[in-house]
């Protein structure tokens, strides 16, 4: 059974400790319990500091990196654009500022093995993508591979 990981990545407009960026934290919580209630997140990563890619820095604004595993490419999009999810994505920039030009802020790939998701794998992952664009490793929504590394569609 192939499984989908994804991993995110943005910048908070302003402090951590500023009413919008406290909002942006107690929705997030909210968000994961949904994710978890769905039955479909198999895996969410917590974020540590020491796993921050060596581009990462806090003076450019708090990094905000999430990492989860799913059963299903179609679980994880229907999650991503439905609920509590759709309606932070609708706020997000309330919360985050903006990435350098042309950068994504996530990225999706298969994996036979949930061992085989890490950090360091979900940074490799994005440097794929922003070296080359959208293939079979590392995608976007708009750009779906199958577990094959077939084009689909979702």
């Amino acid at each position: 059974m192939a499984f989908v990981a994804i991993y995110t990545v943005g910048r908070l407009k302003y402090s951590a400790d500023h009413p919008a960026s406290r909002e942006f934290f107690e929705v997030g919580e909210k968000v994961m319990r949904e994710a978890a209630k769905t039955g479909h997140l198999v895996k969410e990563f917590n974020p540590n500091r020491s796993y921050f890619h060596e581009k990462e820095s806090i003076s450019q604004g708090t990094p905000i990196l999430t990492l989860t595993v799913w059963k299903s490419l179609s679980a994880l999009y229907t999650f991503s654009y439905s609920g509590l999810h759709k309606k932070a994505l609708q706020n997000r920039n309330k919360w985050f500022g903006t990435l350098e030009e042309r950068q994504p802020n996530y990225v999706v790939w298969w994996t036979d093995k949930i061992t085989d998701v890490s950090w360091k794998e979900a940074f490799k992952r994005y440097e794929l993508y922003l070296k080359h664009g959208p293939g079979p490793l590392a995608f976007d929504f708009k750009h779906v591979f199958d577990e094959n590394g077939e084009k689909t569609v979702l």
